[in-house]
């Protein structure tokens, strides 16, 4: 995401934790523009339910460039049922290639509690190391802590959730009013 499309716009923070059976999914609840917070409480975790089968989803970017990856998530996961990989490798084709999907300025998360995987709109489905995941501004602050924290004997929700609040002490871009999701292996 270039700056020069977007002057001043910065993200969130997005964390996903993979650790004793189960995969947290924290978000942030700030939203800036430039240097002004203009909502702290957006939720930017969400659980969809394709077919029944339960994925929770976290996104980074435009609200409304994330909402329409969401819906095009959701009709590839009911159109190819408990495969979230290759619904995340269709929709990443189809956002690399489609003229209109190709400006959209999101990154995604995306968890069914088996598999993990961060989606952009480069065409990347990334399974990450370590069973952690992190996008947004202070991504790369909750994602330091997270993996530091994996060494401890704290449960996947603490994790994330320390993490997170290292993060928000860190990133101006990012608060402590959390949306967490937890889904089981």
């Amino acid at each position: 995401m270039s700056d020069d499309k977007f002057p001043g716009w910065h993200g969130t923070t997005i964390l996903a934790v993979r650790k004793g059976g189960q995969v947290v999914v924290a978000g942030d609840g700030q939203v800036s523009l430039g240097q002004t917070v203009i909502k702290g409480t957006a939720r930017k975790v969400r659980r969809l339910s394709p077919g029944g089968r339960d994925v929770v989803c976290g996104f980074a970017g435009s609200t409304a460039d994330a909402f329409t990856l969401l819906e095009r998530l959701e009709r590839k996961l009911e159109s190819a049922p408990g495969q979230l990989a290759r619904a995340c490798v269709d929709l990443a084709k189809d956002w690399r290639m489609d003229k209109y999907l190709r400006n959209l300025e999101a990154m995604l998360i995306v968890t069914d509690g088996k598999d993990l995987f961060v989606i952009t709109g480069a065409g990347d489905v990334l399974e990450p190391e370590h069973d952690v995941a992190a996008i947004g501004s202070g991504g790369n602050f909750a994602l330091a802590a997270a993996r530091g924290l994996m060494m401890s004997d704290l449960p996947a929700e603490d994790v994330a959730r320390k993490a997170m609040a290292i993060a928000a002490d860190i990133c101006v871009y990012t608060n402590g009013n959390l949306t967490v999701e937890t889904i089981r292996a």
